[in-house]
């Protein structure tokens, strides 16, 4: 299954260098592109360099910063235009381990969806304070609850898509960035019908380079929630008429 790993990145020229050798590394049969918005630090300039040398490594610099959710929209947009039929969503800064990427798309040769969970048996944050544990896991809980989700970690960025669950997701009318993106993707998952899996793994916090975590980030995701919550209802009597 051709698979495209779409790589977005701001001022990651810390990791991105180290991120792209270990993916060649580990998955020497998938592609990968960098999706870089306009990065000052020359992030984009490095990930030319090891295309060159690495080979299979596409750049596709952006000209603004868009944040996270325009970034994964613009990959996908480019690896359905290329031909890819799996695609998967991974941070640059090493939270998410490379290495459990093959256990990943293992599981979505039979799931539309594949998300790397942090809430589900096998699962670790092994660095995280208790407040951040419950700020986390609480706003799952709560998207989970008021989405009718199933699903313990929907704001997981570490994922694999199917062509088939993008397109019938569709992805290029998401709204969110950041959390909410990937609550908002989740959720019309649910909705399309498709088969969701949920993978353990372990989250680190980044080593190098900084955080693009906000508050802003947060209350957006919550006040989707919110919003998508009281859309149900109205969704569920158009279709009983």
């Amino acid at each position: 299954m051709p698979t495209l790993v779409v790589l977005p990145t701001y001022n990651e020229i810390l990791n991105v260098g180290e991120m792209l050798r270990t993916l060649r590394a580990v998955v020497p049969e998938v592609d990968v592109l960098v999706v870089d918005d306009n990065s000052p630090d020359g992030t984009a300039a490095l990930a030319r360099e090891l295309a060159e040398e690495l080979g299979r490594i596409h750049v596709l610099a952006r000209a603004d910063k868009g944040g996270l959710g325009h970034a994964y929209r613009a990959g996908f947009a480019w690896g359905i235009a290329h031909g890819y039929d799996h695609f998967v969503e991974i941070d640059c800064d090493f939270s998410h381990d490379p290495k459990a990427l093959p256990d990943l798309l293992d599981a979505a040769s039979d799931h539309d969806v594949v998300i790397g969970s942090r809430y589900v048996p096998g699962g670790r944050i092994p660095n995280w304070t208790w407040s951040r544990r419950l700020l986390s896991r609480g706003g799952n809980i709560y998207a989970s609850a008021m989405l009718g989700l199933g699903v313990a970690d929907s704001t997981s960025g570490y994922r694999v898509y199917s062509r088939h669950a993008l397109e019938t997701i569709g992805f290029s009318s998401v709204r969110a960035e950041g959390y909410g993106f990937q609550i908002e993707m989740t959720h019309r998952a649910r909705r399309g019908g498709l088969r969701v899996a949920e993978v353990p793994i372990s989250f680190s916090d980044r080593e190098r380079g900084e955080s693009k975590m906000s508050f802003g980030i947060v209350v957006e995701a919550l006040g989707l929630v919110t919003l998508w919550a009281l859309e149900r209802p109205l969704r569920l009597l158009r279709r009983s008429r």
